[in-house]
């Protein structure tokens, strides 16, 4: 059943037009039929091939207005880290007692922060914390001494991304509430960072196609050539 919002939304877009990232950041906000302040996300398709290691595109960036959800942070560590995360602004601190919590279904947060000491204990946990994207990894800055860093960056808008099994990177980028121009600039920072890390050995177009939505909106394309500087 689609609502009568969603119907004068479809008739705004125009499913045979790529847009420029500019038109899509204004077109983004003047569909969007929910009551609450919607995510944007950008989905960007690449010309790769993810079971082949090197183009198993994953990393970080940090977006320059932040993407307007504050994000609840879970750190792992020994006892003498325990104040300096909680110092930093994290949400949870501790061990031994979120382990237990997380072997029993709980995953009521955004990112996991750990030490390198604790991560064999953690190890266990994969089953749980894979599907959902919450393993601390080093390659995301999610692993590491630096808690009260990685805390400041994921609290201030670093996002990590990765690619999907069938060559697809979703993420949010910020919500209908922030102006058009904050919702292009990071669009445009994201896509920045996704094109720096084209592996050598990817044959023929890198990025194939470029969508942005709001939460419950019609996808809008985006000209890939109005994105790469």
């Amino acid at each position: 059943m689609i609502t009568k919002k969603r119907k004068v939304a479809n008739t705004k877009v125009d499913g045979n037009k790529a847009y420029s990232l500019k038109e899509a950041s204004t077109l983004v906000k003047e569909v969007n039929t929910t009551k609450f302040d919607s995510s944007v996300d950008l989905h960007i398709r690449l010309g790769v091939d993810p079971k082949k290691a090197d183009q198993a595109i994953r990393g970080t960036v940090s977006l320059p207005h932040g993407t307007g959800k504050t994000k609840k942070v879970l750190v792992l560590c020994t006892p003498d880290k325990e104040a300096e995360a909680k110092a930093a602004g994290a949400d949870y601190v501790g061990l031994d007692e979120f382990i237990t919590k997380i072997e029993g279904g709980w995953t009521d947060i955004d990112v996991i922060v750990a030490t390198p000491s604790v991560m064999p204990k953690i190890g266990k946990l994969g089953k749980v914390l894979g599907p959902r994207n919450l393993m601390p990894n080093p390659k995301t800055g999610t692993v590491t001494n630096d808690v009260a860093g990685a805390i400041n960056d994921l609290k201030g808008g670093k996002i990590a991304f990765k690619v999907d099994k069938v060559g697809i990177i979703h993420a949010s980028i910020g919500r209908v509430s922030f102006t058009s121009e904050k919702i292009a600039e990071n669009s445009q920072e994201l896509i920045n960072a996704i094109i720096k890390l084209k592996p050598s050995s990817s044959k023929g177009t890198y990025l194939k196609g470029v969508s942005m939505a709001s939460t419950m909106s019609p996808g809008i394309a985006i000209d890939t050539k109005s994105v790469q500087n």
